[in-house]
């Protein structure tokens, strides 16, 4: 059995009196009742960027983008230095982050390509859903990339996942970042728009946020940037302030391009604060700023030659189970609770936002759901925070050997499967969910992360007993997860040749 661990050591103080009388109530259940009037819930605001590296922010250690809003936002609140998506791919980290599950549970193995039959069930609860059904006014703006049968009946869209009001991509914003033409808003397509995807995004979310919510409501906002990903297009202006920052050779201005779309980013994050800033809703918001999973390793196919994102000391990028696939940027800003100025080293995950906002919203959990993460409300005011099930990651199309891995306090333990090797990124084919569903893991790497950040280390063989312990608990989750996951019908035809391409 698991048993929970204390947390290790970090730069959390103790709050101050008064806030420790907003925890007590907090936790009590009584501030954020479902019953309390709207002004005593939190508004929510999750912003999600994809395919942005663990060192890609100021913040985070890179030597040449910047990223004054964002840093701002980590010196007002918590920059959490191991904060985790819950897959290293960005169809199944949204699922994980959406409904508390580990996203193989519930089918969502891998990318979701146009068509494909993959989508998040409409029965499955998610975050919206149940906030919705708590008082809150909600709405999705960007990237959706749950479902393939986009705007269509044929499978749930953000509407039928809690969603009042959306304007959404499937995937990526197309042609490229730069104007657009692939948005729909509540079903009606848009059509070609004009500026670059992160501020549209950004506007539509301040247009509802100002114009369009029901203001005697407290609100939740899934705010998904297609930045960095690519095809990646920046504004002009900041390319060229990036060229000189770049290096030399014939990739400066594809790098320039990529530092350049990070700093637009911010840029439409500044215009998100601003305008809570404007609304006089600062205090009383939670901002919650991550990656949907690791940097695109450059090269990987053909469009991705603007890909120079950064996972930092880190081994591994996307798609891969090593910490540079999952470990991702993770910012927490809550005046009303949080204080000012932390670093924390205690890890988080995607998988813990869901019962975290849902006990701090009043908003009850069906009590069939599964829940993989935990509520972290103690972390955010300071207080012990102990975690009962340990994190756990699957991924059947990972780059390297490693196709599960589960942390447990400073220890991560990755397997390897006796599947086939059916390379990374390419979907779910016809078939492939019978590997899924059959192949066992056969062989572990052990590493501790407290000393070893960059993996570099196979404890295996020198810490025999620690391997046995953490071996028998990654099995048991492996094969809970892997009878609970469903079976997609994919065609050996029409509908797999959606997914012959490699994640783009």
């Amino acid at each position: 059995m698991f048993m929970a661990l204390r947390p290790r050591s970090s730069s959390v103080q103790p709050l101050s009196a008064p806030l420790l009388l907003v925890l007590s109530l907090l936790t009590g259940g009584f501030l954020f009742a479902g019953s309390a009037p709207a002004a005593e819930r939190p508004n929510i605001i999750v912003i999600l960027c994809d395919d942005l590296g663990y060192g890609d922010l100021a913040c985070y250690g890179h030597p040449a983008i910047k990223t004054p809003n964002l840093d701002k936002l980590a010196a007002e609140g918590i920059r959490f230095t191991q904060c985790y998506s819950s897959a290293p791919v960005c169809s199944s980290s949204r699922a994980g982050l959406m409904t508390g599950k580990t996203p193989s549970r519930i089918g969502v193995y891998d990318w979701i390509p146009a068509n494909h039959p993959m989508h998040l069930k409409k029965e499955e609860q998610t975050v919206a859903t149940l906030l919705k059904k708590a008082g809150y006014a909600t709405c999705h703006v960007g990237k959706w990339h749950l479902n393939g049968r986009f705007n269509t009946p044929d499978q749930p869209q953000p509407g039928d996942h809690g969603f009042e009001h959306w304007m959404s991509t499937q995937n990526n914003a197309a042609p490229s970042h730069e104007n657009p033409t692939n948005f729909v808003r509540n079903g009606t397509p848009i059509g070609p728009q004009e500026g670059y995807s992160c501020q549209l995004v950004a506007s539509e979310a301040i247009r509802w946020m100002k114009q369009l919510r029901d203001k005697s409501k407290p609100f939740f906002q899934f705010v998904c940037f297609h930045e960095p990903h690519e095809p990646v297009a920046s504004p002009a202006d900041l390319v060229a302030e990036y060229m000189a920052t770049a290096g030399d050779g014939d990739a400066r201005e594809d790098k320039a391009q990529y530092f350049a779309n990070v700093a637009n980013m911010d840029r439409a994050v500044g215009r998100i604060l601003h305008a809570l800033d404007e609304q006089k809703l600062t205090d009383r918001t939670l901002v919650f700023f991550t990656s949907d999973n690791g940097p695109e390793t450059l090269l990987r196919y053909p469009r991705a030659k603007r890909s120079h994102g950064s996972a930092g000391p880190l081994r591994g990028m996307k798609l891969h189970l090593y910490e540079g696939g999952i470990r991702v940027p993770g910012i927490l800003r809550y005046p009303a609770l949080v204080k000012a100025g932390q670093t924390v080293s205690e890890p988080v995950c995607a998988l813990d936002l869901l019962p975290t906002f849902c006990e701090m919203a009043g908003a009850a959990l069906p009590a069939e759901h599964v829940q993989d993460g935990a509520s972290i409300l103690p972390l955010l005011g300071g207080q012990e925070f102990v975690r009962t099930k340990p994190l756990y990651w699957h991924y059947f199309r990972s780059i390297g050997a490693p196709k599960a891995a589960m942390r447990v306090g400073d220890y991560m333990i990755l397997g390897h499967w006796d599947g086939p090797d059916l390379g990374p990124g390419g979907s779910v084919h016809h078939g492939d969910c019978e590997a899924i569903k059959q192949a066992q893991l056969v062989k572990f790497e052990l590493y501790n992360l407290a000393a070893d950040e960059a993996e570099a280390a196979d404890l295996a063989e020198k810490e025999p007993e620690k391997l046995r312990e953490l071996t028998a608990l990654l099995v048991e989750k492996y094969r809970e997860v892997q009878a609970a996951g469903p079976v997609w019908k994919v065609s050996a035809d029409a509908a797999n040749k959606a997914g012959k391409s490699k994640e783009k």
